[in-house]
């Protein structure tokens, strides 16, 4: 990203780190012999809204705590751009409420950016409310194919009677939702494996794609995972420096995460990060489970679970240049 007051030789040097990191990540799946990433949980959103959750990381506010610099602080187009010279083929767009009455309006403008964001898994979200169910219903007709439920952050009751026929329709239809139901980095009233899990009890059906591998209770969900075979579990931040020196998975549990192999989804939170997107996969190569693993979790798991053919959206074995 271009910088107020930037130097030439400052730029230079920006513009040569970010092309090496672009060359890197595109080496990372290459080597593996993918197509691209399916990146399950990126963040996009009104730059009203994602201007108030920078500022909040700024503070770092009470939820996180700790300082985080959020590094691809950039304009919309750029960050699209980004992910694509990445080669991420797919990816999301996770927005939240936090009050009654915001999610709507965050579904509208979810139905414009998918518009024009082809290679973007048209994203939705839901609050406890009335009218909830019928939103809902309309997000998934006008096409949307994943939604996201932030417990931490919106504060509710995933059992709430407003989300009981919203849940229901989740499962009836087979949409994901990416839920942020840990309690990492720090425990909400309605955290934790046992409110969700009241959920999926009610919904044995509900795809849930547990986001951050369930970070801090990752043996619960690892747990929850391998009782209902519906749910999926994402990388989202795990195993990286910045989680691993406050809240580390614990290593004993990787072979429960090997065999879950089909069920583990590559996430990142980009741009919300505070290390590059390359330190991330760097992270899940580190973890040795081997290179079939990582195609399932950083292409195959995602592209199935959405149905992703090889005309969805960006095609990044098109090289910068244009050439194959």
């Amino acid at each position: 990203m271009s910088e107020v007051g930037e130097t030439r030789e400052a730029r230079e040097v920006r513009e040569a780190r970010e092309a090496r990191e672009v060359r890197e990540v595109r080496a990372f799946w290459q080597a593996l012999g993918l197509p691209g990433l399916v990146d399950v949980h990126t963040h996009f959103m009104p730059k009203n809204v994602l201007d108030k959750v920078w500022a909040y990381f700024d503070a770092a506010g009470p939820l996180i705590d700790r300082p985080w610099p959020i590094t691809y602080r950039e304009a919309e187009a750029e960050r699209v751009r980004r992910l694509r010279e990445f080669g991420v083929r797919a990816f999301t767009a996770m927005l939240y409420p936090h009050k009654p009455g915001m999610a709507a309006w965050l579904n509208a403008w979810a139905v414009d950016f998918a518009a024009r964001t082809p290679d973007c898994l048209h994203t939705a979200t839901f609050f406890p409310e009335p009218g909830a169910a019928g939103y809902v219903a309309r997000a998934i007709e006008d096409g949307a194919r994943v939604f996201k439920a932030h417990l931490q952050v919106g504060g509710y009751d995933p059992t709430d009677p407003h989300l009981d026929e919203v849940w229901g329709l989740l499962a009836e239809t087979g949409t994901p939702v990416v839920s942020h139901c840990g309690s990492g980095p720090v425990a909400g009233k309605f955290t934790g494996p046992g409110p969700i899990g009241e959920v999926l009890a009610r919904h044995p059906g509900l795809v849930l794609v547990v986001a951050h591998l369930g970070m801090s209770e990752y043996r619960d969900f690892l747990d929850l995972a391998e009782r209902h075979p519906s749910v999926r579990l994402d990388t989202t931040m795990a195993f990286t420096d910045f989680v691993e020196a406050e809240d580390p998975f614990p290593r004993g549990e990787l072979p429960r995460l090997r065999g879950l192999q089909d069920r583990v989804l590559l996430g990142t939170d980009f741009p919300n990060i505070p290390y590059r997107y390359l330190h991330q996969l760097e992270a899940l190569a580190g973890l040795g489970l081997g290179e079939e693993w990582l195609r399932a979790v950083c292409h195959d798991n995602g592209a199935a679970l959405f149905g992703l053919d090889p005309s969805f959206g960006f095609d990044p074995s098109i090289g910068l240049d244009g050439a194959g």
